[in-house]
């Protein structure tokens, strides 16, 4: 329905209702619901679009959630700071849409509002989409997400979400107990009709980014100093991805990447069985202890995943690829492969073991070659200049 806005000081009348907000000419909503407040940027966009201002630093006090049919736009240059803990986060709806137009020069940034920024300040970034997942095998069921409370899944394979370009995540991943914590960002059942590209997760407590199912592809995506895993996924998720770096640091961390097909049906449908083309993954060193590092492995694949990399670069892990699970190693050689793969400090190339504890030979999983992953080795990537940061 249309709606007929007039603008007048500290007011926006509308033809739905009247709200206080303070607005200017870049900061806007066409909401007749919600409030904006930058001392106290929380609630629920029921409708309409949210535009928030590059010049405003908002204080995420707790949950923005984007609901079906309503549009969240954030800028370059904008900066929200979570000060909640579990409480602030920000979560997109099966139906809803946010849009971070940051840039390479001036990214979006979301970030610790406390003096003293330290992993799991806050929540991170939740989005919930209708495509696919296998928790009901077949690929047509939906689920609860494990922070948020919010369904997704569904049969939309190109379902949008929005377009997150330039955004970098600091400090998240708030935990409810040591079983449930937010991700830095968490992709729970997101279509391939969202884009996802040039995004940083950075320092979080738990994993930097995690796919829950869906089809979203992604590209030039940044992890780093996350306490877990800097990427994982689960629940059949399948895409399309290029440019992807991973590295731990601060004396906390898992894997690179740790990848599921599903925990509970090893073999349900859809297979998970993204692509990943030019990776770099860095770890603590091949000797780190483990009782800091505990897995110091660069990649986990196991419970029936499968998936193809190439050109990828591996430096200072104990072990490369480990492969576990006899679905997950029947892939081997066909399915689930890597070509090009550059180790470096890396001891143990390739681990495999079956269901039932005994050792496999997986080696033929990988070939070995010189590839330089996302572009510099262990370096920064060139791609990476003006919006990613912690190298």
């Amino acid at each position: 329905m249309k709606k007929t806005i007039l603008k007048v000081t500290g007011l926006i009348v509308l033809a739905l209702g009247i709200f206080t907000s303070c607005t200017t000419d870049e900061e806007d909503s066409s909401s007749s619901s919600f409030v904006l407040d930058p001392n106290n940027f929380q609630g629920t966009i029921s409708d309409g679009e949210v535009i928030l201002n590059a010049g405003t630093v908002y204080k995420l006090t707790g949950k923005i959630q984007v609901n079906e049919g309503a549009t969240l736009i954030i800028p370059a240059g904008t900066i929200i700071e979570g000060v909640g803990g579990t409480a602030s986060y920000i979560a997109v709806t099966q139906g809803g849409k946010i849009n971070v137009n940051g840039t390479s020069s001036n990214p979006v940034i979301f970030t610790s509002g406390l003096a003293t920024k330290a992993p799991g300040d806050w929540g991170g970034l939740v989005i919930c989409g209708k495509a696919p997942i296998n928790r009901v095998d077949g690929g047509t069921g939906t689920a609860q997400s494990e922070v948020a409370d919010l369904t997704y899944g569904g049969t939309i394979a190109n379902d949008n979400s929005g377009s997150i370009r330039y955004l970098r995540i600091e400090y998240a991943g708030a935990a409810f107990n040591s079983e449930k914590e937010f991700n830095g960002v968490s992709l729970f059942g997101v279509g391939s009709g969202t884009t996802f590209e040039y995004v940083e997760a950075l320092n979080g407590s738990d994993d930097g980014f995690e796919f829950f199912g869906g089809t979203v592809n992604t590209s030039n995506l940044v992890s780093i100093g996350n306490e877990d895993d800097q990427y994982d996924w689960t629940e059949g998720w399948n895409g399309t991805n290029s440019n992807w770096y991973g590295k731990v640091a601060n004396g906390k961390g898992n894997r690179g990447i740790e990848a599921d097909n599903f925990e509970l049906g090893f073999l349900n449908m859809p297979i998970a069985n993204p692509t990943i083309t030019n990776m770099t993954l860095v770890g603590p060193g091949s000797s780190a202890e483990v009782t800091v590092y505990p897995e110091n492995q660069a990649i986990k694949l196991r419970r029936g995943t499968k998936g193809i990399f190439s050109n990828v670069y591996l430096e200072a892990w104990k072990t490369g690829f480990d492969i576990e699970h006899d679905e997950t190693i029947s892939y081997v050689g066909s399915s689930l492969m890597a070509t090009n793969v550059n180790f470096n400090d890396v001891p143990t190339q390739t681990k495999g073991k079956k269901t039932d504890g005994t050792s496999e030979d997986v080696s033929t999983a990988v070939t070995v070659g010189t590839g330089m992953g996302a572009g510099n080795g262990s370096g920064a990537p060139g791609w990476s200049s003006g919006w990613a940061i912690g190298f």
